[in-house]
């Protein structure tokens, strides 16, 4: 827990250094690199999920033992403490969450829309040419509600529960997740493991950051319980469907990827998001980052 709690104190205040990030690069960025040669393609539908359970299986196993390498690293002197929550900064996305959707809103309030779209499209996986001021305004929010979660809740939730090995085992499964957990052809049987690895892992770290953003907020109780369960993720609506709830506003709906569209469900009873709204989404995360902290440093006090 004192690991947990200094890391997400740390890593919001430095971040991931730029510096480092040139030189060696990220580890999600090792692991994604990793992952990217896997394919599933040409096999059996059988063939295909065997050998994706043991890709799984064999990601989250690296993840752990990189982990479980620093944490040995990290000795068990009086620096462990400091050391650990250094070394688990890296899994860690508060920061860089904030800046990316901060990185939206600023052209966004200045009417700038291709510079809103370009900076959307960094944390979107959806079509974007043809966005308006609302539904850019719409995706950031829906990237920051449920980053809030995979970047943010899960890895601070498995640090504290099995340090710095499960905080890499979490990160590869949910990198692999987004990578391969798809249900094209090529990754539907080949990548249901992993996404089904990311379903178990996130289960309770969602509906954690639900209940963060709606404490943070002062409402939207009743829009999370109520719409959580619309989307197709066990786990993604319960930060979305908070979002929505807090702010009073819709998100979800109508989405473009790769040229065709796709309904999804919609989360909430207000308007449309706007500028405005996107900023206060911002300061709510904020706010439910900061109430993370006090809960992680609560339960490292009462141990």
């Amino acid at each position: 827990m004192r690991e947990a709690a200094l890391a997400l104190a740390g890593e919001a205040l430095v971040g991931y250094p730029q510096a480092l990030y040139r030189r060696v690069g990220h580890p999600v960025g090792w692991i994604a690199a990793v992952i990217g040669g896997l394919n599933g393609s040409g096999l059996s539908p059988r063939r295909a999920r065997a050998n994706g359970v043991a890709a799984a299986a064999i990601v989250a196993a690296t993840g752990a033992a990189f982990g479980l390498a620093l944490s040995r690293l990290a000795g068990r002197g009086r620096l462990r403490l400091p050391l650990v929550a250094l070394l688990a900064t890296p899994g860690l996305a508060q920061r860089s969450l904030h800046d990316h959707v901060a990185a939206v809103a600023e052209p966004l309030a200045r009417d700038d829309l291709a510079a809103a779209r370009t900076a959307v499209a960094r944390i979107v996986g959806r079509d974007v040419d043809a966005l308006g001021a609302s539904p850019i305004a719409a995706a950031a929010l829906e990237s920051l509600a449920e980053s809030f979660n995979d970047g943010v809740v899960a890895p601070a939730f498995w640090l504290a529960l099995a340090g710095l090995p499960g905080l890499y085992a979490y990160k590869a499964i949910n990198t692999a997740d987004s990578l391969i957990g798809h249900r094209e052809p090529r990754w539907k049987h080949f990548g249901w493991a992993s996404a089904r690895a990311d379903d178990a892992m996130n289960l309770v770290p969602a509906r954690l950051a639900g209940a963060l953003l709606c404490a943070a907020g002062g409402g939207g109780w009743r829009v999370m319980t109520r719409d959580a369960g619309k989307h197709a993720s066990p786990n993604a609506g319960w930060p979305e469907a908070a979002m929505a709830g807090v702010l009073g506003v819709r998100l979800g709906g109508l989405a473009t990827y790769d040229g065709e569209p796709t309904l999804r469900p919609t989360f909430g009873d207000g308007p449309p998001p706007g500028i405005r709204d996107l900023r206060r989404g911002l300061n709510l995360y904020l706010r439910a980052c900061g109430l993370l902290w006090l809960a992680m440093g609560a339960a490292a006090w009462r141990r």
